[in-house]
């Protein structure tokens, strides 16, 4: 089960929104209305954790490697 975060959709200009997280499978559709109390909701997209290796999609270069035999020689320079 994952946790999802839900947003009313205001009925007019002014209107408070209110945020709720709720659990549900990831194999459901999301919800458009509250499931207790029928509101219309939205479901939110929020920020998660962002990870990014070498050799990712990035754009970003790869540092570049050191040699395995500590370097001191110059054939790898």
């Amino acid at each position: 089960m994952a946790t999802y975060v839900y947003e009313t959709i205001p009925a007019k200009a002014g209107d408070e929104v209110r945020r709720y997280e709720i659990r549900q499978s990831m194999k459901d559709a999301a919800l458009t209305k509250h499931p207790e109390t029928g509101e219309p909701i939205r479901r939110v997209l929020v920020g998660g954790l962002g990870l990014i290796g070498v050799g990712s999609r990035s754009g970003a270069s790869p540092a570049p490697r050191r040699p395995s035999h500590g370097g001191g020689c110059r054939c790898c320079h």
